[in-house]
């Protein structure tokens, strides 16, 4: 059974669970650190190099919180676990080491495997957070999927059918009111939404 209806509570329970490993290994997670779902600021949707997490600075935050965010594209307790501690690995490594030195350290550590800048959980990383997981229970969101297919093609072919004309127009414009008329011939355009 889950013990926490809203993300960001698990999210914390996760971090809060994970402090002491990350002490001992001489990177305490900041105190001031907000975690939260939500679509990173680049490639949230991408079909290649999809960002699945994202950590800004203290520096950026009016209120000098490290701010987390986790893609709303992942469901899996333990894959968001582990984008979770890579994320957390650089609000308490700082973000300025990029993936790279104590970032690599730190991630190594924790059982963190592959390209530093895309971890996933190692066997090792696994066994540490399957007891985190089971005291938290099951990560309380539903993947969003499909998301991108509607918003794949913004700019939608309209083409004349007089003269062949051809513009590329707004997905919102066109839902909202009608196609454009052709410049040449004074004609409403064709397009299909697919």
């Amino acid at each position: 059974m889950n013990t926490h209806v809203h993300r960001e509570a698990w999210l914390h329970a996760v971090a809060d669970a994970r402090r002491e490993s990350f002490k001992q290994h001489g990177f305490p997670i900041p105190e001031k650190i907000r975690l939260a779902r939500g679509f990173p600021s680049i490639r949230g949707m991408a079909a290649r190099n999809r960002r699945t997490g994202e950590c800004w600075s203290e520096t950026a935050s009016a209120d000098g919180h490290h701010e987390i965010l986790i893609s709303p594209v992942i469901a899996d307790s333990m894959e968001v676990s582990a984008i979770l501690a890579h994320e957390l690995i650089h609000a308490a490594v700082g973000v300025q080491h990029g993936h790279k030195g104590p970032f690599r350290k730190m991630a190594l550590a924790i059982g963190l495997e592959g390209r530093m800048t895309s971890t996933t959980a190692g066997e090792a990383f696994k066994r540490l957070a399957e007891p985190i997981l089971d005291e938290v229970g099951p990560y309380p969101h539903a993947e969003l999927s499909g998301v991108g297919d509607d918003r794949k093609k913004r700019l939608i072919k309209c083409e004349c059918a007089g003269c062949g004309y051809l513009a590329r127009v707004a997905r919102s414009w066109l839902v909202a009111s009608r196609a454009p008329y052709c410049p040449r011939c004074q004609k409403e355009m064709e397009w299909e939404l697919n």
